[in-house]
């Protein structure tokens, strides 16, 4: 049998991706190999939102490089957002790699490979395909009872940093009957919690003809009404969109989690407006005052980039005292970097590198003590968990995730899937602990 290995980089859309790449290979006949090293077929699934990312593809793809040279009847493959952008650069710069394949051609895939067992060419195999939606492919998920589902791929918005438009295209939603169908199918296997995926999905159905029309509230209410789906999340909503009927279908649906992801990315109005995020910092505010009153134990998480082109200590400030106001529960932060074909590349005022290194190490330190405040005000409390398996860090430990999406390990017996009361005993920035009662 034929051994694959995907290894993935980004974004929760390419963690689901990923997981139809798997199923895919896998109904090919393939199985999975676990280090890349036994692997007869190496798959990347890449990001090209930040430079980061791109440095780690190169290194991996330089081990790729001496396994192939030492066997090279190997196949290597490149999917992802890097691969759709940067294509003709991949294949010039790592001329290792025998196909590469974008976000919405990842069906291409498995007709390379079925032709490249047959004795076939490889190359661009597959070039210029009509986007698919990746739910259409079969899936190997990571966990029997949680799954991603995607219900739109694309983005409409215009961030002046952002390539997603430029990677993965204008947003296209998927049919509402598609999305509930997959979400009737999933409880049916045992899944018990589900997390809608879409780049915005707060605009999910603005493009959908008048007799699907269907408004992302509708999709969170109807999903709701699946019998055996006990908990649902979803993300990114953008903050533009974020409208009063979905909060008040949070508020209303049991199995909606207390948990929003609503990424501000900065705190200073005069830069949302050059990151063209069409919302400011007072619109933000008051979002999240909304949202609070509407599900007092809510959650909220961020996304937060310093050193964006022209930003003074006076933005950085603002950003700072954005997170002490909105009282974030977590947040992911960044140091901009330009990427290319997009608008802030080539904006003036680019912010120098050890002034980015020192505010974010700053906006770091804030971060975790904001956030390790919001988790002492659970110690004490009962928390329900839903076990994913062993902690990462003590095997004697049991983990699993409340429905605020916050990281519990805890002492007891339970099997992964179940969910459980857990009494909160302890706190850090990132993560509780407690014991099983």
């Amino acid at each position: 049998m034929l051994r694959y290995h995907v290894t993935t980089f980004g974004c929760q859309m390419n963690a689901h991706d990923s997981e139809r790449i798997r199923g895919m290979l896998e109904e090919l006949g393939l199985g999975e190999a676990p280090e890349l090293e036994q692997a007869d077929v190496m798959v990347f699934n890449t990001c090209t939102i930040r430079e980061k990312a791109e440095s780690r593809l190169a290194a991996h793809l330089a081990l790729a490089k001496t396994i192939k040279d030492a066997d090279p009847g190997r196949l290597l493959a490149v999917g992802g957002c890097f691969a759709e952008v940067q294509r003709e650069r991949l294949f010039e710069q790592f001329p290792q790699v025998d196909f590469a394949f974008g976000p919405g051609s990842i069906a291409t895939l498995g007709e390379w490979l079925a032709v490249e067992r047959n004795g076939g060419a490889s190359g661009s195999f597959g070039t210029g395909a009509q986007r698919r939606f990746a739910a259409e492919l079969p899936g190997r998920r990571e966990r029997a009872f949680q799954a991603w589902v995607q219900i739109s791929m694309g983005c409409n918005s215009v961030c002046s940093y952002c390539i997603v438009p430029t990677v993965r295209g204008k947003e296209m939603s998927r049919a509402p009957g598609e999305v509930l169908a997959e979400v009737e199918s999933l409880a049916v296997e045992g899944v018990r919690e589900i997390t809608l995926l879409g780049q915005n999905v707060n605009s999910y159905g603005r493009d959908l003809t008048a007799v699907e029309r269907t408004t992302f509230a509708e999709l969170l209410r109807a999903c709701n009404r699946v019998e055996g789906i006990e908990r649902i999340r979803f993300t990114s909503p953008h903050p533009k969109d974020f409208r009063g009927d979905v909060i008040a279908a949070m508020a209303e649906c049991d199995s909606v989690c207390e948990h929003a992801h609503l990424p501000a990315q900065s705190g200073s109005s005069r830069i949302l407006r050059a990151m063209r995020r069409t919302y400011d910092r007072g619109r933000f505010l008051a979002l999240v005052a909304e949202m609070r009153a509407a599900i007092p134990d809510l959650a909220i998480t961020t996304d937060l980039i310093v050193g964006f082109p022209g930003e003074t200590d006076e933005d950085f400030a603002q950003t700072l005292s954005l997170v002490e106001e909105a009282g974030f529960d977590a947040a992911y932060t960044f140091v901009y970097s330009p990427r290319y074909d997009t608008e802030a590349a080539s904006l003036p005022g680019q912010v120098p590198e050890d002034v980015k290194r020192e505010r974010i190490e700053r906006l770091i330190e804030l971060v975790q003590a904001t956030a390790n405040e919001r988790n002492e005000r659970r110690v004490g409390g009962v928390e329900q968990v839903l076990v994913e398996g062993r902690s990462r860090t003590d095997d004697s430990l049991l983990r699993g995730r409340t429905r605020r999406n916050t990281t519990v390990n805890f002492t007891g017996r339970s099997e992964p899937g179940e969910l459980v009361a857990v009494e909160i005993e302890g706190a850090t920035s990132t993560t509780l602990r407690g014991r099983e009662i």
